[in-house]
């Protein structure tokens, strides 16, 4: 195999590529990109049995052939590379040779045998959507996925395909977030992707406003992004059933800043630790909202003015949970509905339901707390 490629392109390829390689692995082909040749092309792919990523880029073949090399000293040599241009070439005993400008490697590299096949995805149900209405629905939604694995299914986002929409849910036990868009679709199905794979997706998802790609199969999704593809197992499991946790009451609505509410947030949270965790108290009323923090080194207190109908209610909030639902709003306001201090927050864009996020509130002490 022999290659010849621009080195920023390269550098990027395997950066992006290497975010899906094995850390450690007990098959040494998998700590590995592999390189393989096309038509005027070079394809890149990385992959852990579970998430894979492939590109293609623009290189002079001089042989035809493939090679496996170790994803992490090829990410290093070749940002550090000194010239524009890279060759790489590789005999038949995988000993490969890395050249840019006056640098020279010499690499003992895998054969590409013993690395696995990526899954194929049959095309059962496929769509397309803009880049930046899926950008928008996985950002918004990916920060309440679990982070622990004591149910692996709600380790991911579920994906709801409903004629002309599109519904992202994720859960952890103590939020939940729902995005909805409409999309050119006919199909009925749902399935659960990987946080893991989604934040991968979202850094591989650029400004431009092109179409993406989603390719689902029974067990594998494949989203086609410009140049890049990721394929991913699905999630198997019973994923919540997050209707139930929906309620349309309200005895509380309020209308307030999105930043303001933030500000003040930050500002009481700055006595919580680690090691002193304590709640955000918030009492909704009066045409404001009262914020306050109460922990062993002091007490910080806070008010901003807000539209407030309603009952006036006293709730606490873990302040990571709500700050991250506000964060994720990409709203300059928002709207807050409350049922009472046990029921859950939500939080709604001002005008519509494009999303919805809930936060579990905190039992509160007395208020002497």
């Amino acid at each position: 195999m022999k290659i010849t490629c621009d080195k920023q392109k390269l550098n990027e390829a395997v950066l992006n590529t290497q975010r899906a390689v094995s850390a450690k692995s007990t098959v040494p082909a998998l700590e590995g990109i592999l390189i393989r040749t096309g038509e005027n092309a070079a394809l890149l792919c990385g992959y852990d049995l579970e998430l894979g990523i492939t590109t293609t880029l623009e290189a002079t073949v001089g042989e035809a052939g493939s090679i496996v090399l170790s994803a992490r000293l090829l990410g290093e040599i070749v940002r550090r590379l000194p010239a524009d241009t890279v060759t790489i070439s590789s005999d038949e005993k995988q000993i490969t040779s890395i050249v840019s400008g006056e640098a020279a490697y010499s690499l003992v590299g895998i054969s590409p045998e013993e690395y696995p096949e990526l899954p194929a995805v049959g095309g059962e149900t496929s769509l397309r959507i803009p880049s930046g209405v899926l950008r928008s629905m996985i950002r918004q939604t990916l920060f309440a996925v679990a982070e622990s694995d004591a149910r692996p299914v709600h380790t991911g986002t579920l994906f709801e395909l409903e004629p002309e929409k599109l519904r992202l849910v994720s859960v952890d036990g103590y939020r939940l977030a729902i995005r909805e868009e409409p999309v050119p679709c006919s199909l009925t199905a749902s399935f659960v992707v990987p946080g893991k794979t989604l934040g991968e997706v979202l850094k591989l998802l650029g400004d431009e406003d092109d179409e993406i790609e989603l390719q689902i199969g029974r067990r594998h999704i494949l989203f086609g992004i410009g140049n890049y593809t990721v394929i991913s197992r699905l999630l198997e499991g019973e994923f919540l059933d997050y209707r139930a946790a929906l309620t349309t009451e309200s005895a509380t609505r309020i209308k307030v800043s999105t930043q303001d509410f933030i500000n003040s947030v930050e500002r009481v949270s700055l006595l919580i630790t680690d090691r002193l965790k304590s709640p955000v108290r918030c009492v909704f009323g009066d045409g404001e909202i009262r914020v306050s923090c109460s922990t062993s080194v002091g007490r910080a207190n806070d008010r901003l003015s807000a539209e407030v109908t309603g009952d006036t209610v006293e709730m606490g909030f873990n302040n990571r949970f709500l700050l991250d639902a506000l964060r994720n709003t990409e709203c300059d306001e928002v709207r807050v509905l409350l049922n009472g201090p046990l029921s859950p927050m939500r939080v709604l864009p001002p005008d519509g339901e494009s999303f919805l996020f809930l936060v579990l509130p905190v039992r509160l002490k007395s208020s002497g707390e």
